[in-house]
């Protein structure tokens, strides 16, 4: 995946179009749509989660390294936290790295199995 790919559904834009629109509503008949920015819960779900796999070794340079475990496996955590996201999870949360975080952050998408099952660790809703 290029570097600088972006595929979350849940960038700024989108977001004013969510806000506007109710997606979830019955004439749409669609899941839900997750606003990632108050949740977090992906990101504050497993300690061996977010792990570097298919990064270059020049997508990995630009993740600061006080974000980057000692074993340089993948992101540092605070128990099963990233240590990118700051904070509360289910109410306001953001990515202090967002334009430059691991593929496999990248390959999360509000409402796909991963999403949901961080979600119900957290007890927050998923329909």
């Amino acid at each position: 995946m290029p570097q600088d790919a972006d595929r979350n559904p849940a960038a700024p834009g989108l977001l004013a179009l969510v806000a506007a629109t109710n997606l979830s509503s019955p004439q749409h008949g669609t899941a839900p749509v997750f606003d990632c920015q108050s949740c977090g819960a992906c990101c504050s779900y497993s300690a061996e989660w977010p792990r570097f796999s298919t990064e270059d070794d020049a997508q990995l340079d630009r993740i600061p390294e006080k974000y980057v475990a000692a074993n340089l496996s993948g992101m540092r955590c605070e128990g099963v936290r990233c240590s990118a996201l700051s904070g509360e999870i289910g109410k306001s949360t953001a990515c202090g790295i967002y334009e430059v975080r691991p593929d496999v952050c990248r390959a999360c998408m509000p409402g796909d199995d991963d999403c949901l099952m961080a979600r119900r660790a957290h007890g927050l809703p998923t329909s």
